[in-house]
């Protein structure tokens, strides 16, 4: 329960520099009067501004400064909520902000807005609509319950009964569902880009798979093309390894043969043409010499001319000799020719055999190569966009996870979204209290001798029905009886509020309330009805019917005006 204590102010509106104090729970009942502008309203704007920054009445903020001193414009409110004690000062010129909880300045680092949510929801735990319905009936700028629009009526109820938690959760809700909606939107988006980055990537595979698969094809066909030439090369030189085979011997025993006999030969020759220098020699000597030329004897001329026809016959030996061994030299020279010719041909062979080799080795290293290559940047890049695709698949199974978290999460949400309308866990609350609302309302409408049947629906539509059973709305009715229905409808949100103890209050300020279109009777009954408050209700009666009211209250406030600046005695 809120008990208010005191409210003071300075520099507002006809108030002048010196602090104007009210004590609220000194009286349980207090008449406020004074002449017209003599500054009686003031207190409501007060209250008002303190603890909602906007007065009671439709003045705008900066008309709230004193004119005159047009400055230090200040209000505090002190009250308590328990065993917590707060004060609320607020002030223009300078602008001034604070709440003290049991003598300490709450945090106000945030924004002024933020700072006022604080007072709001978590200290007074009511709003601007709800303070003035259930503490203040006015008849300025105040606004009936009955006058309220349908969701206007539905928030003073849901403070009442302290349901307007479940607003600010379906207001979180929804916070909530728009992030999860983006967060849905983004995964989604996310899902799709990799979903055709792996329909891309299964698709590069198969072209990498397809055009592996030809390549490899036309590899197995170079492979066979060059297998078939490397079988022809291995051919060719077995046949010519055959062919070497037979040859070489043969060729090879011929050689060393007639190289050994021309070998001779040529020593034969060597050796005929000595003889045949020197019986040349010899035969010189005896046909230029007729002393031998070392004992100086006489040659005979039978001797001389017996030896010269010996050199002759000796040297006609040796040049047939000489003839038969050069005829036989050129028949070894022929064989050698053709020896060498048939040697030639044997080379030939070994040289293609090693071509054919050399050719074969580049071949088989050229069918490595191949397959080699061929596994190699093939099987690689494969792998590659297999691993690749590995991770796209992760990744896309990580978003259909959080997409189906997201999916679940908002079925969830809906549920608790359509718990939390108005026609869910808060309609099934005030069905509950309803027929205590009605009761409590037909009840104060009896003792304000308004005999009319009045009740509420679950939409706050009001069912009235009077006389004959006739069906009437609130416009229907005379302003002497809207204005019972007024003060009914606010003892019983008083009351609802007590029960509840949400928004429960000592303060109660009938802002001429007794001067509007009340008649005697009315007058009497309501004063009947302030009298059966609980003890702890503090009712401050604004009223210019001083003369009438006068002695009905425990305590009397009387406003006046000297020189423009509003006073009290």
């Amino acid at each position: 329960m809120i008990i208010f204590k005191r409210c003071k102010y300075r520099n507002f509106l006809s108030a002048g520099d010196k602090f104007t104090v009210i004590e609220l729970n000194s009286s349980p009942s207090t008449l406020v009067v004074g002449h017209n502008g003599s500054g009686k309203s003031t207190l409501l704007d007060a209250l008002s501004f303190a603890l909602f920054g906007k007065p009671h009445r439709d003045i705008k903020k900066p008309q709230l400064v004193n004119s005159i001193n047009d400055r230090n414009c200040e209000v505090d409110v002190e009250f308590s909520i328990g065993n917590t004690n707060y004060v609320v000062s607020r002030g223009i010129k300078p602008n001034k902000f604070e709440i003290l909880q049991n003598g300490v300045l709450l945090n106000q680092e945030s924004h002024s807005r933020d700072y006022q949510k604080v007072l709001e929801q978590n200290i007074l735990k009511l709003n601007h609509k709800s303070f003035h319905q259930i503490v203040v009936l006015g008849s300025s700028s105040f606004v009936p319950f009955m006058q309220l629009p349908s969701q206007h009526r539905r928030e003073v109820i849901e403070d009442l009964l302290d349901i307007n938690i479940f607003t600010k959760m379906n207001v979180l809700l929804k916070e909530k569902s728009a992030k999860l909606r983006e967060q849905l939107a983004h995964v989604t988006y996310e899902a799709d880009v990799v979903r055709e980055k792996i329909a891309i990537q299964q698709k590069y595979i198969s072209d990498l798979k397809k055009r592996d698969a030809e390549d490899h094809e036309k590899d197995l066909v170079k492979i066979a093309e060059i297998t078939q030439e490397i079988n022809e090369l291995f051919t060719q030189n077995k046949t010519a390894q055959e062919e070497l085979d037979c040859k070489q011997d043969h060729v090879t025993a011929e050689l060393n043969t007639a190289t050994k006999k021309k070998q001779t030969l040529l020593t034969f020759e060597t050796q005929i043409s000595g003889n045949i220098r020197g019986v040349v020699k010899e035969s010189k000597f005896y046909e230029e010499n007729d002393n031998c030329p070392t004992c100086s004897q006489i040659l005979e001329p039978e001797f001389k001319a017996q030896r010269t026809l010996t050199c002759k016959s000796r040297a006609k030996e040796l040049l047939d000799g000489k003839s038969k061994l050069d005829l036989e030299l050129s028949t070894i020279e022929e064989s050698l020719a053709e020896i060498q010719l048939r040697l030639k041909e044997c080379n030939r062979l070994s040289n293609t055999i090693q071509t054919n080799s050399n050719s074969i080795q580049l071949l088989q290293r050229q069918i490595h190569d191949l397959q080699r290559e061929g596994n190699s940047i093939s099987k690689t890049d494969i792998t590659e966009a297999e691993s690749s695709l590995t991770d796209l698949l992760e990744v896309g199974n990580k978003h259909a996870t959080s997409k189906h978290e997201c999916y679940e999460e908002g079925t969830y949400n809906q549920a608790m979204t359509e718990m939390l309308k108005d026609t869910g866990i808060k309609t099934k609350i005030i069905r509950q209290y309803l027929p205590v609302m009605n009761k409590l309302i037909n009840g104060y409408l009896q003792i304000l001798d308004f005999f009319v049947s009045f009740n509420l629906n679950e939409s706050f539509e009001e069912v009235i029905k009077s006389r004959h059973r006739d069906d009437f709305t609130y416009p229907s009715f005379s302003e002497g009886e809207k204005s019972r229905i007024d003060l009914a409808l606010l003892f019983t949100w008083r009351q609802i509020a007590r029960m509840k103890n949400s928004t429960s209050t000592n303060l109660l300020i009938l802002d001429e309330t007794f001067d509007s279109s009340l008649d005697t009777d009315g007058v009497d009954n309501l004063i009947k009805i302030l009298g059966t408050l609980e003890d702890n209700t503090n009712v401050f009666i604004i009223s210019h019917k001083a003369d009438v009211l006068d002695g009905k209250f425990k305590s009397k406030i009387e406003f006046y005006k000297e020189k423009n600046f509003s006073y009290y005695k």
